[in-house]
């Protein structure tokens, strides 16, 4: 059951400072994912720094988003997922990784067809703070003795059609669930692996990292 609106004047629950019993009580959501483990390693330490890191309701909102909880929750979940922008940007565009790496992250418009080329080399898309140019996108992932990888949010819905050729073209796993809305973009990740991989994950918020012994207070 959600909390009742305020009164006019008051502020909202979202805009509310957090107690550090909030974020220790995130904190063992968190942790409690991670041994079942629908969270690894790196999604647990990504998440334990926003936490900590959180001040307002609504910065802790997103970090439970797609877990189950058992009993009540400390916040409430969110009215919507990260925001999504559709109509801007170019038709197409491409990044290629030849011998080197490439990468595509932070806050950038992914545009109808985008080419993702990597060549005995590393290609990194994240899509979690992107915007879309169209309502439905496609990424053409071509590896060859290399690597692509396809980061998304849990609010994308990701279709997979690729092929793998003596290499590995891997669709997201249950481990972060969708978790979609009306407004939800749809990336189709195509192409062709080749003696490489090319593997898509679902992940939750970008955040920056610290170690677990940081975050335990050993260092």
């Amino acid at each position: 059951m959600g909390l009742p609106e305020p009164h006019p004047g008051q502020p909202r629950r979202a805009d509310l400072r957090v107690s550090d019993a909030d974020r220790h009580a995130v904190a063992d959501i968190l942790r409690e994912a991670a041994g079942e483990g629908r969270l690894d390693i790196d999604e647990l330490e990504e998440r334990l720094e926003e936490t900590y890191k959180a001040k307002t309701y609504a910065d802790l909102e997103p970090i439970t988003q797609d877990l189950p909880v058992a009993g009540q929750a400390p916040v409430s979940p969110p009215s919507a997922a990260v925001q999504v922008v559709y109509g801007e940007g170019a038709a197409s565009d491409s990044a290629s990784a030849f011998l080197s790496n490439v990468e595509r992250k932070g806050v950038w418009v992914v545009p109808q067809q985008f080419s993702v080329n990597a060549v005995l080399g590393d290609a990194n898309i994240d899509l979690r703070e992107a915007h879309y140019s169209a309502r439905e996108v496609v990424i053409n992932a071509t590896s060859v003795l290399g690597s692509v990888k396809v980061t998304v949010p849990p609010n994308v819905h990701v279709i997979v059609e690729g092929n793998g050729v003596l290499g590995d073209f891997k669709e997201p796993s249950e481990k972060v669930p969708e978790a979609l809305t009306a407004d939800s973009p749809v990336v189709r990740v195509r192409g062709l692996a080749v003696l490489g991989d090319v593997t898509v994950k679902r992940r939750g918020p970008r955040g920056p990292k610290r170690t677990l012994r940081q975050h335990l207070g050993l260092e």
